[in-house]
Parts: C-alpha cells; sequence; structure tokens
C-alpha cells in the first residue's frame, strides 16, 4: 500500500512540471528536396506548468543522421528542463541520411528552419528571442554545431516570409558529438583523433555563440572533438565550458551510469544561469 501511493505521488509530482508536448509541422507544403506525402519533419514544444525562465531550448536527440534516440535524448531532457521552468522544443528532424547529399543537410535545413520558428513563436510561447539555445546528442550534436556555427550560411533557399527571421542561437550544449574530426568524419574516430584536424563542416562566423561541451573519454567519437571545439572557442575570445568525464562512454543522455556523471544535467543548467539563460 505504501509503495503504490508513493508511486502514485511521484506521478503527480511529474506530472505537475510539465504540461506535455504539443506537436507542429515544420514546413509548409514539403521539405527542400523532399517529395508530397513524404512524413514531414516536426517539432514539439514542450512547456512547464510553472515557467520560470524567459529561455527557450532546441532539442536534436542523435541517432547517426539513420534514427532518432527520442526517449533518453529527447523526451527526457525536455522534462528535465520544464522542471525547472524552461521551455524546451524537441526538434524530430529527418532522417535516415538523404541519397547524394552530405549526411547532415536534411537535418540542418530542419534545424535552421526550426530556429526561425521557434524565434517567430518566442511572444506566443513565451520567451524571449534573444535566448534561445540548442542541445545535441551525437549526430545531434554534429548538428548542434552546425546549426551554431554556420547561421549566417543559408542550408537552404528561403522563399517564405518566415524564413526572412535570423537563425542564429544564443547558446549551445554540444553532447558527445560524433563527426568532429576528419579521422571519425562518418564514424567512430579511427586514430582517437589526438593528431586529426576538424572537419570543414563548421563556418565559426561571427554569430558562433558560447558553449558547454559535454563528453565522455572513452568515447569511441572522440573527446577530442569536443577539446578542439573548445580551443577554437577560446581562439575566438567566445565563452565556453567543458565537461570531460573519466571512464565514460558514449549515449548516456538522460539515462547516466555512476555518480560522477550522473550529474552532468545539473551541471549544464548551472552554466546556462551563469551565462543569463
Amino acid at each position: 500500500m505504501k509503495k503504490s501511493m508513493l508511486a502514485g505521488l511521484l506521478l503527480i509530482l511529474s506530472s505537475s512540471l510539465t504540461l506535455g508536448a504539443e506537436t507542429f509541422t515544420l514546413w509548409e507544403g514539403a521539405a527542400p528536396g523532399e517529395k508530397e506525402g513524404t512524413t514531414p519533419p516536426t517539432l514539439e514544444l514542450w512547456q512547464p506548468a510553472e515557467k520560470k525562465s524567459d529561455t527557450c531550448l532546441i532539442v536534436c536527440p542523435g541517432g547517426a543522421y539513420m534514427g532518432l534516440a527520442y526517449d533518453h535524448e529527447g523526451k527526457k531532457i525536455a522534462e528535465f528542463f520544464n522542471s525547472k521552468g524552461i521551455t524546451v522544443v524537441v526538434l524530430k528532424y529527418r532522417v535516415p541520411r538523404r541519397e547524394g547529399l552530405p549526411k547532415h543537410m536534411a537535418a540542418w535545413q530542419d534545424a535552421q528552419r526550426c530556429v526561425k520558428f521557434v524565434r517567430s513563436h518566442a511572444k506566443e510561447w513565451g520567451f524571449h528571442p534573444e535566448k534561445i539555445g540548442i542541445m545535441g546528442f551525437s549526430a545531434g550534436g554534429h548538428l548542434t554545431l552546425m546549426t551554431a556555427t554556420t547561421s549566417q550560411t543559408p542550408a537552404y533557399e528561403g522563399k517564405e516570409e518566415l524564413d526572412k527571421v535570423p537563425c542564429h542561437v544564443n547558446f549551445a550544449i554540444p553532447v558527445y558529438p560524433a563527426y568532429v574530426l576528419e579521422d571519425g568524419k562518418d564514424g567512430g574516430n579511427k586514430e582517437k583523433g589526438n593528431n586529426s584536424p576538424m572537419v570543414k563542416d563548421f563556418a565559426w562566423d561571427a554569430k558562433t555563440p558560447p558553449m558547454c561541451l559535454i563528453h565522455g573519454d572513452n568515447d569511441p567519437y572522440s573527446p577530442m572533438g569536443s577539446v578542439a571545439v573548445y580551443h577554437q572557442l577560446r581562439r575566438m575570445n567566445i565563452p565556453a565550458e567543458i565537461h570531460i568525464y573519466a571512464k565514460v562512454g558514449h549515449g548516456f543522455g538522460a539515462n547516466p551510469t555512476g555518480d560522477h556523471v550522473g550529474n552532468w544535467l545539473p551541471s549544464v543548467y548551472a552554466w546556462m544561469k551563469v551565462l543569463g539563460f
């Protein structure tokens, strides 16, 4: 009886932290390069039951640009930040990779469109249009870097009024980003990333924002990719923070094992507050 009462109380507490998700179609008609009738990319709006922040966080699950790890790199992340009173958007970008295009192209188009869509709804959804961040995991971490460093490079030809809205983000959180270094540009790092240059995917333009990087040092997608990103941000005098966890591998998301890495989400939240988000 006591266990069932406790479970009921936990369920009530959990449901009080979030209002659940509302889904929006990202494009009017077919997305760029897609045929009518193709499953459209969408975004989920997760509003907290009690809003305590004028920030919005876009979340990009990972999945090698082949699928989406929606639960522990999407839904549970939204629930955590909703519990802090922050508005969250989970982006369900197009997968799998489109034949004949760079692995990230369709997803990058969706991410730029998502930022525009989100910024255009800032007043309606209750956040500041210049307090939009993006967090992504693995391939979604690569997509986060694409979105954060190349906002001045259009990923698609804009034909609608919405496409006039800026697509820069104000902060970024790449979590164990994949495909950052040349020796792992389409998979795990062959030489552990120790002596590899960064891929040329990222423009590092004038709108590149502050970042907080999260990685495990046993990750086959080398943490040296995150180190290289941190080094680049330092060279540009852009505020940055990096957490690399010992004996931690890939893909932990909202289900980390071990006490030290288990604190990564609160650490990110603390960083956001330090920067005014």
